[in-house]
């Protein structure tokens, strides 16, 4: 494994297309920031880029792929449909690629399972959910503006609900969920290994202001390998196989988050970091008019 090039690895979905394991999170990026984050993670060698319409910055994003230089197809794309846009997936999806200014995504995820109300945000939509959204997705790779299909923050119960109901046709290629070694969420990335969807972690660093940062088992790990907390964290997703897309705007982070060759976690080291006992979401759901998680992830 330490002779690995984890920069040029990628994951098979069940469509046979292959996702780059290391993407460039944009999630709570600041306006003005993310076109130069994106044009350096793409200059440094990144080729995976991960955008939503909901965090606002899809314009900015696309102006970055452009400014790199990388060619289009060799990026891979993910943006995903927002809460307020279920019942109108035609309009969200056109929405997404006018701001990013390409024909196509690679991967378009259904960002929450909630259809939620765009005249009332506390309010779900009486005559829609995330099943009929689905029935909606499914069209749109027939149509060349999407190449794979897939969701996000689906925990095991609304997994089965939608991979049970005789309208699902397509299994998700990808559930992006919150994965890090204090939200490890192991029963549900077993569910999804099983189904056949590919795993991405988002908040893989635990995000801004993380308490990971303050525990003393990855502190001393990182400090004896030489490696930053962040590096030791991306290598423990990477290595239990699922994609991982950490946010930064710092182009030392950029390029340090990217540091992730030749070299790797001993199976021992795996273990501890799987066996930290503290739990933290960055990503709760009381924002949400419907309640998401249920506690079936662990």
């Amino acid at each position: 494994m330490a002779t690995s090039k984890m920069t040029s690895k990628t994951f098979t979905l069940n469509t046979g297309d292959k996702i780059p394991a290391i993407g460039l999170g944009t999630w709570q990026s600041k306006p003005n920031e993310v076109r130069d984050a994106v044009k350096l993670a793409l200059k440094k060698g990144y080729r995976h880029i991960d955008t939503a319409l909901a965090y606002g910055n899809e314009h900015e994003v696309g102006q970055g792929i452009k400014d790199s230089g990388v060619p289009r197809e060799e990026i891979w794309l993910t943006t995903k449909l927002d809460n307020t846009w279920h019942h109108i997936v035609p309009e969200g999806i056109e929405s997404s690629l006018k701001s990013l200014g390409t024909d196509y995504v690679d991967l378009y995820l259904m960002h929450w399972p909630s259809s939620t109300d765009p005249e009332d945000k506390k309010k779900h939509l009486p005559d829609w959910d995330f099943i009929k959204t689905w029935q909606e997705l499914q069209k749109l790779p027939a149509t060349g503006k999407v190449r794979n299909i897939g969701v996000s923050n689906f925990g095991i119960k609304n997994l089965e609900r939608l991979l049970n109901d005789p309208s699902c046709k397509t299994v998700p290629a990808v559930n992006q969920i919150e994965l890090h070694p204090n939200n490890p969420s192991p029963k549900l990335v077993a569910y999804n290994k099983e189904k056949g969807i590919h795993c991405t972690g988002y908040s893989c660093l635990g995000s801004t202001n993380s308490p990971l940062y303050k525990d003393p088992t990855l502190l001393k790990m990182s400090e004896e390998k030489g490696k930053t907390p962040q590096q030791v964290l991306l290598m423990w997703g990477l290595q239990h196989e699922w994609s991982v897309i950490p946010k930064s705007v710092s182009q030392v982070r950029i390029e340090k988050n990217f540091e992730l060759d030749r070299w790797d976690l001993s199976s021992a080291e795996m273990k501890q970091l799987d066996g930290l006992t503290d739990r933290f979401k960055v990503c709760g759901d009381g924002w949400l008019p419907i309640k998401v998680f249920h506690g079936d992830d662990e």
